[in-house]
């Protein structure tokens, strides 16, 4: 079948394109660099003609709250528009696990927003919820620094490598819609201060993790369970101390 994967040259977008031709599928990567821009609609009639399948793995350039918001929702919009003009039959978007339990949080607001449009469009959909990926993390201990100390909430914390995250995007494209969500996380369920704990030295990095409950996560404070999936997701197979083993931006 064909599948359009708008957000395609990106780190999960290249994965999925080439899992997808690898099992016989027709994978076009749609971005703005190969002449797609879903905020501007440019291109978006072209290549969806033909497809039967459209994933959004897309991302917002800037994570400013405002911006985050304009992005998902113009380019959610233009692309359900685009595809109900050419009667695409499947709508699959990655989202993030947690979205609901943390809405004060900007990106994640936007994300709940994208969902709802996908909802109530009347194409059939499947959204993939999943948690943080390992190619993340170094961004995200970047995020919590504050001179040499890095401050953490102790709460639960399950990240993924996008690899796992790809595959299992490409099975739910392939598949009937859900019209609904299902939820993917890592192998292991582990406290987020001693993650990174454990990151950091294994970096050789000098800067301390802090336990500190009140610890934001991008702008919010997360719960105990707020990352973390629930009851059925889908489960990936490679650890973190592997990944990391195996890949210069984890080292």
């Amino acid at each position: 079948m064909k599948v359009v994967v708008v957000g395609g040259t990106g780190l999960i977008g290249s994965k999925l394109v080439a899992k997808l031709g690898e099992h016989g599928h027709e994978a076009v990567a749609a971005a703005p660099s190969t002449g797609v821009n879903t905020l501007t609609g440019e291109g978006l009639a072209e290549v969806l003609e033909g497809a039967q399948v459209v994933v959004d793995v897309s991302n917002s350039p800037s994570f400013e709250p405002a911006a985050v918001m304009e992005f998902f929702e113009t380019s959610t919009r233009n692309l359900l528009a685009a595809e109900a003009a050419a009667g695409v039959g499947h709508h699959v978007a990655l989202s993030v696990v947690g979205t609901e339990r943390m809405p004060d949080n900007g990106y994640f607001a936007a994300k709940i927003v994208q969902e709802q449009l996908i909802e109530k469009s009347g194409i059939p959909f499947s959204l993939v919820h999943a948690t943080q990926f390992f190619e993340f993390v170094r961004a995200i201990a970047d995020a919590a620094t504050d001179g040499d100390t890095v401050r953490i909430a102790p709460v639960q914390f399950q990240p993924i490598a996008g690899e796992e995250v790809a595959q299992a995007v490409g099975r739910v494209a392939v598949g009937q819609p859900l019209n609904g969500r299902v939820e993917v996380g890592g192998p292991e369920n582990v406290r987020m201060d001693e993650f990174f704990r454990d990151a950091l030295a294994a970096w050789g990095d000098p800067r301390t993790v802090v336990s500190d409950p009140q610890a934001g996560y991008y702008g919010s404070v997360p719960g105990e369970r707020t990352l973390v999936p629930g009851e059925g997701a889908v489960v990936g197979t490679i650890r973190y101390r592997d990944w990391a083993g195996q890949n210069a931006a984890g080292k």
